[in-house]
């Protein structure tokens, strides 16, 4: 595939500009390499160096899938799937969610003066809009009601709004991960469907792996007289989102319904997707092993997303804890009684 580079330059405006798939070996082994990489440099991959920035540039330059997510002849689904499907909370926000994050990578990208760093933002851009073509195609398939989507404005301030979608994929992305998985084991999702959707989330283990390291990068290079305000801003980012996810977004559509978007669904709607009974605990730890299982095919040099792990394993520490202590509490007002 010596043309992909090509590809990749020019960002072709739709996903249907790239190749089709010569035979289904092909698209075996665009997967199996969208999910392993290994750089072929050897010794440590230091942030800030030469080799750790071609590293991460490569990395998402060798692991494109260009033949998935793709769209396809969506499946028809019996009403009861339908339902389920349609009347999921997200697909406002998850279609403006990827036009907003190829408008503000677009823009970070234009940017950077790095010509690695620039070519794997440039291609993270294009990967969003592919995630919204195919949302969006899938809304369609299913008349799915939707509020108009707002204009997409190039933000102000192009560095916040690239640390907003960056730390915000690593928190949804990892999340996802476990209630996607939750999904697949109940059968909420028909098979087709849950093909389609596979592609993506593989590639939002590949978006925050860029952000991870980039964000290690930039703060490498950077010079030292930057680094308290640029550390004051990403605090600034995680309090924004913080607020962001207490919070339910409401729009009104052309016929005036209202539309309610759970801006925390990833770590709230396990219930709607699936109907395995799971506790909050046990639900963290599925999100860990499946965020590890994602990564366990890249360069282990290359460095991980770490904060919302962290966070996960307080809250599932501390839901152990109170499921003991509640455990105890309830043995002996039994005895008691």
């Amino acid at each position: 595939m010596g043309s992909l580079s090509d590809i990749y330059s020019r960002l072709p405006e739709s996903m249907d500009d790239l190749p089709a798939p010569p035979n289904a070996e092909a698209v075996a082994e665009a997967d199996f390499r969208a999910r392993h990489w290994l750089s072929p440099v050897r010794g440590p991959l230091k942030p800030g160096s030469d080799e750790h920035k071609r590293a991460l540039a490569q990395m998402f330059r060798d692991t494109f899938n260009p033949y998935k997510p793709s769209v396809i002849d969506w499946p028809k689904l019996d009403p009861e799937t339908l339902h389920r499907v349609t009347s999921l909370p997200i697909w406002d926000i998850a279609v403006q969610t990827e036009g907003k994050a190829r408008l503000r990578m677009a823009a970070y990208a234009s940017l950077v003066t790095d010509p690695d760093v620039k070519d794997a933002i440039s291609r993270n851009a294009w990967e969003e809009n592919r995630h919204k073509e195919v949302l969006s195609k899938m809304v369609a398939a299913y008349n799915i009601p939707m509020a108009p989507e707002p204009p997409y404005v190039e933000p102000k301030d192009v560095e916040w709004a690239y640390l907003v979608t960056g730390f915000s994929e690593c928190v949804d992305s990892f999340f996802a991960f476990g209630m996607f998985e939750l999904a697949k084991r109940s059968g909420f999702f028909p098979e087709e469907l849950t093909d389609t959707f596979e592609p993506i989330m593989q590639e939002e283990c590949r978006h925050i792996l860029l952000f991870a390291n980039w964000l290690a990068w930039y703060r490498a290079v950077m010079p030292w007289w930057r680094r308290p305000f640029f550390e004051a801003k990403v605090w600034a980012v995680w309090g924004f989102l913080a607020y962001e996810r207490m919070s339910l977004a409401r729009t009104v559509d052309d016929s005036g319904q209202v539309h309610t978007q759970d801006n925390n669904f990833t770590v709230t709607g396990t219930k709607e997707v699936t109907n395995i009974q799971i506790s909050l605990p046990d639900f963290m730890d599925l999100c860990l092993e499946e965020d590890d299982r994602r990564f366990a095919g890249y360069d282990s040099r290359l460095l991980r997303p770490t904060t919302t792990p962290a966070i996960a394993k307080v809250i599932r520490d501390v839901g152990r804890a109170w499921e003991f202590t509640s455990g105890i509490f309830k043995a002996n007002r039994k005895k008691a009684a």
